[in-house]
């Protein structure tokens, strides 16, 4: 493998890299409080707002079901509106952020109400609002369910970052198409293929390693 070919992976290591940290920050800013809402404003839940939930779970659920791919494709003028244009690293944010809120706010809802109901009316009963049970029980006592969750979302960006070189982002996916796929070096398809394995491993196992070490629940080691 030439020296010019490793360069192009270095560098469309590093888009692939951006894109997923961009999109995971960003997506979490939003599906963070989305997915709190979600599992809290229930009719006689905490925070009761039934109509609201069901638009924004409609939402939610409607961008869920669209395949990532026509996604892209579909929001190309919202894209073009936020960063200019529809081609590069910074237009492939936009189609992986709008994918990920969606994705972790129900993730997030989900580790939300697995959270023991007993906590909640404890906390309520000691006079807690709302807001001090979400803020002090719900989110501490979910976090590592939450921790695990974001791990999947990450993981499932960078395979749709890989998806998203082929209709003009950058990153290692855009690089396997024109040069593994489209002008046959298998070699290259390969070497992409492996460094997207290598990095959904490190992810898994970073994120594992961070539940674990957040989860309360978890026997510790002592005196090691």
């Amino acid at each position: 493998m030439s020296a010019n070919i490793i360069s192009l992976l270095y560098e469309a290591t590093l888009q692939t890299l951006y894109m997923v940290a961009m999109s995971s920050i960003i997506g979490t800013i939003f599906g963070l409080p989305l997915g709190v809402f979600l599992a809290t404003s229930q009719k006689g839940e905490m925070l009761s707002a039934p109509t609201v939930n069901r638009v924004l779970g409609l939402l939610v659920n409607a961008t869920r079901s669209v395949p990532f791919i026509i996604l892209v494709v579909a929001i190309i003028p919202f894209t073009r509106a936020i960063v200019g244009t529809s081609i590069g690293t910074a237009a492939a944010i936009v189609p992986l952020t709008v994918a990920a809120i969606p994705f972790i706010a129900r993730l997030i809802e989900n580790a939300i109400r697995d959270v023991d109901s007993g906590l909640i009316e404890a906390a309520r009963a000691m006079g807690a609002t709302p807001f001090q049970i979400i803020r002090k029980v719900l989110i501490p006592e979910a976090l590592p369910g939450i921790m695990l969750g974001l791990t999947l979302a990450v993981v499932s960006l960078i395979g749709y970052s890989a998806m998203v070189g082929a209709v003009g982002g950058e990153g290692l996916g855009d690089l396997g198409i024109r040069y593994g796929y489209q002008r046959f070096m298998p070699d290259v398809m390969l070497a992409v293929v492996v460094i997207l394995v290598v990095l959904v491993q490190l992810v898994q196992s970073a994120g594992e390693r961070l539940a674990a070490r957040v989860d309360k629940r978890a026997p510790r080691n002592r005196g090691q």
